[in-house]
């Protein structure tokens, strides 16, 4: 869950009516992640994730991740994160962004107001019920869906987020091909992280993804 130690500036995150700039709000456009796996680390993890056909959506419902929790200050999962991805971020006292600057890496278009914006799963969820969390707790669900410290959560155009839906890497890519490096290493370490399946379709495309990546520092 929230993990002070990888981001401590989000000790504070939350701005009162001051609207003084939200903690941790970074000063160029592009969103960061939590960094995920190196391009090698990548390629390693991939070789290891186990390859199975997708499971039953039987039971399915994203009730089933309860999204988004209160990480203090009244600061729920989407507010921290849009913090986090955004530059020049001012939030109210009820922690929501009421400007500030946004870049969604899947396709490139630049933002001003957050309601244009989507925290997207990285892992879909239903894609992870498809691919193993069919079988977890309901609290591991709720930790998937709120995960602060892998590069599991991102804010990006609802409109890509969208077109996404829940598929996997061979259905839909980043259509800013330039972000397939990371987003390819994201997908393999959330996969990885939480012991989740591929299919042989999945690992060929992100093999292919990763391709992409400049061994000697990534994308």
């Amino acid at each position: 869950m929230f993990s002070l130690r990888s981001w401590p500036a989000y000790a504070a995150a939350v701005t009162f009516l001051t609207l003084l700039p939200a903690a941790g709000a970074n000063a160029a456009g592009p969103a960061e992640l939590p960094p995920p796996l190196s391009a090698e680390a990548a390629y390693a993890q991939l070789a290891r994730l186990d390859v199975a056909e997708p499971g039953s959506m039987s039971g399915y419902s994203r009730a089933r991740f309860p999204h988004w929790i209160q990480q203090g200050n009244s600061c729920d999962t989407r507010e921290v994160v849009l913090a986090r991805d955004g530059a020049d971020v001012k939030q109210d006292e009820n922690c929501r962004a009421i400007s500030g600057t946004w870049h969604s890496e899947y396709d490139s278009r630049d933002f001003t107001d957050a309601s244009d914006l989507d925290i997207d799963h990285m892992v879909p969820l239903a894609q992870a019920w498809r691919s193993g969390a069919n079988t977890w707790t309901d609290a591991r669900r709720r930790e998937f869906a709120n995960d602060l410290e892998g590069p599991q959560l991102i804010a990006v155009s609802a409109s890509s987020n969208r077109s996404k839906g829940d598929q996997s890497p061979d259905q839909w890519r980043p259509p800013q091909q330039s972000y397939w490096c990371v987003y390819s290493r994201a997908w393999i370490d959330v996969k990885s992280r939480y012991d989740l399946t591929i299919t042989e379709a999945e690992r060929e495309a992100l093999t292919e993804m990763v391709g992409t990546c400049r061994m000697d520092g990534e994308a």
